[in-house]
């Protein structure tokens, strides 16, 4: 009579019952076992900082105590922080998922967030939380949307060269709002400054010192500048952002020895930069502190913004606006009785800056029609 092994009926038995069967396969055989799974390290979830994001894999440096090294993981994004969820609203009835949708965004998670993440072996891992931000660098993208460029900044070093490309002031003032809305500290630096001679440096930049924004001249053939500008990037973190070609990741090579970031010319027949940067990063310094290299912009697109917000980020207009204009509703253009109209007409704030004010007003609100 034939009779059928043990291990084929609890085989049965588990497949009817839907159960998970494990056999232990001898050696004799000739089958190998299958390889279990690597072990987690032990602690749970750690916590660290993104220093580069490139097609859904975010590196993360893990905090570090004062025994360990700093260690880093490849991770990607859990799947519940790729959705929003809208939860049911009854006090009758339990809270429940009622609707899950994929945000329409590109940066749910961004260089320089801080994260909560859990390891799954010594090099990869899964980001379970993003921890609220302190502060951000954004801009304006397609359809409406915003673009996270970097997060929990202490200042933005808004780099522009003094010649080739020559500078343009009126995309400086642009730049210098957008760190003006998002409360970050701005440092301008004017590379290529061997370029130029004494008089035509102080020419160029003066009316952002005599607001008092500080103006720092740098030249990375000479190596002008360098101790300065690693001074004032230490203790801190930082982003690197300005148009292409103007010598950004240059003076970053010179800043952190040994980082050889890509270089470039610019081009001879438009003048005008080329990428080299394509993927933004946090990168640590020797020196003490984080900086980011951001991809060059040819154009920064402001946030939407009326335009008493945007007067505020002109800061030699706010003394002048301390007292109201005549009319509540004053837009700082033809109303009479207008208190910035006449710090121009008294020579107390620059022609130039005040029609860069009236120029990116009307683009933000043709922006918004």
């Amino acid at each position: 009579m034939f009779c059928r092994r043990p291990t084929e009926i609890r085989a049965q038995r588990g497949t009817k019952e839907n159960r998970t069967i494990v056999r232990n396969v001898s050696p004799a055989s000739g089958v190998k076992e299958a390889p279990s799974a690597p072990e987690r390290p032990a602690g749970g979830a750690h916590e660290g900082i993104v220093l580069r994001a490139i097609s859904g894999v975010y590196v993360v440096q893990a905090d570090t105590d004062k025994d360990s090294h700093p260690r880093r993981y490849n991770c990607t994004l859990r799947g519940n922080l790729k959705k929003t969820f809208t939860y049911s609203t009854s006090g009758s009835l339990p809270r429940r998922v009622q609707r899950a949708k994929r945000p329409f965004t590109t940066d749910t998670v961004a260089v320089g967030d801080r994260v909560r993440f859990t390891p799954m072996d010594e090099e990869e891992g899964v980001i379970e939380e993003i921890l609220p931000r302190q502060s951000r660098f954004a801009r304006a993208s397609f359809r409406g949307s915003e673009q996270t460029l970097i997060t929990n900044l202490d200042q933005l070093v808004i780099v522009f060269a003094c010649a080739e490309p020559n500078p343009d002031l009126w995309r400086l003032d642009r730049w210098l709002v957008a760190a003006e809305s998002y409360g970050l500290e701005p440092l301008i630096v004017a590379n290529k400054r061997d370029l130029v001679d004494d008089a035509t440096f102080r020419e160029k930049f003066a009316e952002f010192t005599a607001i008092g924004y500080r103006v720092l001249g740098t030249s990375a053939p000479q190596s002008l500048g360098i101790e300065e500008l690693r001074a004032a990037l230490r203790g801190r973190i930082s982003a690197f952002t300005g148009p292409s070609g103007v010598g950004k990741s240059s003076l970053l090579n010179l800043v952190q020895p040994g980082l050889h970031l890509d270089t470039g010319d610019i081009g001879h027949v438009t003048y005008k930069g080329r990428h080299t940067t394509t993927v933004r990063e946090l990168i640590p310094l020797d020196s003490g502190g984080w900086v980011a290299d951001t991809p060059g912009l040819r154009n920064l697109e402001l946030l939407a913004m009326d335009r008493d917000e945007l007067a505020d980020c002109f800061i030699e207009f706010r003394p002048c606006l301390e007292t109201a204009c005549r009319f509540r509703d004053c837009r700082h253009e033809n109303e009479p009785g207008c208190n910035l109209k006449a710090a121009v007409a008294e020579g107390r704030i620059s022609p130039r800056r005040y029609e860069s004010f009236l120029l990116l007003a009307r683009e933000i609100e043709s922006a918004k029609r």
